[in-house]
């Protein structure tokens, strides 16, 4: 049949599976977005700012798995998707983005909102298409879906000039892809799984570094399964959290800069470190040559340019996690390892860093605390980057996958308002609590209108310390409390800006608040806001400083820490 490139994406779309859009018009993609009434099955939710289009998709994807979906105009539009998308890069997210440019013959002329989007996203995008041809939509559409949900994931942009979308020709569907250049190792090399259950049956002190390749590849089981039958402490990454549940006995936590102080002690002790996922991020290993230097390593990632890409391993495996894993456990034997288990035991005693003090003013791990309790720890928790991010990570209890939505490697700051909103448009069955910075929301705030228009039913709650909380304890420590350009001295009123926008606002100035502020938010229909006001110079502990080791771990003082 003969369409025009406008109904050519929406078709393809359509036969991807795509339900739900996250855009803002303009006039280049204006073509794409007069085609939508014919295709009522696309649900397309107009967002204030296309940077919150591109988050809102990318917490869409996260917490379902299937790409993401954002579309933006040119010039400007296109790069207000930015940093969504080098957000989702960093992170394997499957998103698919499409873009209006302007027409064919005005490339290069430096029209009106021109920008050469594909040079731009290059650097961020797993893949990127200009399609000059609309015929070739439907290839480039079905290639894009299938590169970005496969292998390792990641977003993949497709920049259409706008009479390519009024044009018309045939539309024919491929049914497969055609793409030589591109095949992901999906099963393990037979000789290195032998290999890696050689080093586990002679380990003695073995420890799983559990990454967010497991949810990414389903492997739950698997990695339990492996966890259990070799009796594997497991430590978590900070994308990692929730693929194996923080409440089982052979769970040690999270490692790293703000992780558990004995997680990070434990691999410093340990002869073993199955990495499964996971990139040996900056965060995790401080300095590297100075990272676990008395354990082999073994290391199963789909994407071969991360092994030995920052740690030497012995033995790399390359595959998908769930594949290799079931041959892996095929063959590996049954083992405890008991005096490792008490050792780690030993190291919770002796540093506790999840503990909590006793004290009446409110502070933000308190306010974690009493919100997983108050969702049993079934709720999707969504973050932006800094000191609210690791109070989230330390103090909620997470039991299951895709329920700690953050960003993790590029650290994106206003991350958690319209994250939030992808992650409950995916998910609209899960309650779904964002846990803000009162910087970090405030860069994208805007989404409060979204989340009304739509009723889109969001609970935040604010942890406002008025201050760029992380930024500050990065100056109190390292620069003699030289407090420059961190402090907020005029936040807004933020229940009057939730009423202001629809929606309910809590103010909450006393611990004895806490409970009955998440209570009520979450008995609202709709989103809801709660504004902490919590201690302004609160503390993260532990902390690794930058480039230093677990030697350097800067502990909160002993008499301040009391069991929860």
């Amino acid at each position: 049949m003969r369409l025009n490139g406008s109904q050519m994406v929406c078709e393809s779309l359509l036969r991807e599976g795509v339900e739900v859009i996250f855009g803002l018009p303009g006039g280049a993609i204006l073509p794409l977005y007069q085609t939508l009434p014919e295709y009522p099955q696309l649900r397309h939710i107009l967002v204030r700012h296309e940077q919150g289009a591109a988050h809102a998709a990318d917490g869409y994807g996260r917490v379902t798995g299937k790409p993401g979906v954002a579309w933006a105009t040119s010039g400007p539009g296109a790069t207000n998707l930015v940093t969504g998308i080098a957000t989702a890069q960093m992170d394997s997210v499957p998103m698919v983005i499409i873009t209006g440019q302007v027409s064919r013959a005005s490339i290069g002329s430096d029209a009106f909102q021109e920008t050469d989007t594909t040079g731009i996203t290059l650097p961020i995008t797993k893949h990127n298409y200009l399609v000059m041809n609309t015929v070739d939509i439907p290839r480039a559409i079905k290639e894009a879906f299938h590169i970005a949900s496969t292998g390792r994931p990641g977003p993949v942009l497709v920049d259409i000039p706008k009479d390519v979308f009024t044009e018309e020709a045939e539309f024919e569907y491929p049914d497969e892809v055609d793409l030589p250049g591109y095949n992901p190792t999906l099963e393990g090399h037979p000789a290195q799984v032998k290999r890696a259950v050689r080093l586990i049956a002679q380990a003695r002190r073995p420890v799983i570094l559990a990454g967010h390749g497991i949810i990414i590849s389903q492997a739950y089981d698997e990695v339990r399964e492996l966890a259990e039958k070799v009796q594997i402490p497991v430590i978590t990454t900070l994308l990692g959290i929730g693929s194996f549940p923080d409440d089982h006995l052979l769970c040690v936590g999270m490692p790293g800069m703000h992780g558990m102080a004995y997680a990070s002690l434990a691999i410093e002790e340990a002869d073993l470190l199955i990495a499964l996922g996971m990139r040996f991020d900056d965060r995790i290993t401080g300095k590297t040559s100075e990272f676990a230097v008395n354990s082999k390593k073994i290391h199963i990632e789909i994407d071969p340019s991360e092994i030995g890409k920052n740690v030497h391993v012995d033995v790399p495996i390359v595959g998908d996690l769930k594949l290799v894993l079931r041959e892996l456990n095929r063959r590996v034997k049954p083992k405890t390892h008991v005096e490792w288990i008490q050792r780690i035991d030993e190291l919770k005693q002796g540093h506790p860093s999840m503990l909590i003090r006793d004290t009446d003013k409110l502070i933000p791990q308190y306010i974690v605390q009493q919100l997983a309790e108050a969702t049993n720890g079934d709720a999707i928790v969504v973050t932006g980057v800094g000191q609210h991010q690791m109070w989230a990570a330390q103090h909620y209890t997470y039991r299951h996958p895709r329920s700690l939505i953050t960003s993790g490697g590029s650290g994106a700051m206003g991350y958690e308002v319209p994250g939030a909103m992808g992650a409950q448009v995916g998910r609209p069955d899960k309650v779904v609590w964002s846990v803000a910075g009162d910087g970090g929301f405030q860069m994208t705030m805007a989404e409060l209108a979204t989340l009304v228009e739509n009723n889109i039913p969001v609970k935040f709650a604010i942890i406002n310390n008025s201050f760029l909380g992380m930024v500050r304890q990065w100056q109190e420590f390292f620069y003699q409390k030289s407090y420059v350009a961190t402090g907020y001295t005029h936040n807004p009123d933020f229940v009057k800006l939730a009423e202001a926008f629809g929606m309910l606002g809590i103010r909450v100035t006393d611990k004895a608040q806490v409970r009955s502020a998440i209570t009520r938010a979450m008995d609202y229909d709709g989103p809801a806001l709660v504004d902490f006001v919590v201690e302004e110079e609160e503390n993260v502990y532990p902390m690794i400083p930058a480039g230093q080791t677990v030697h350097d771990l800067i502990e909160e003082p002993l008499p301040e820490r009391v069991r929860r």
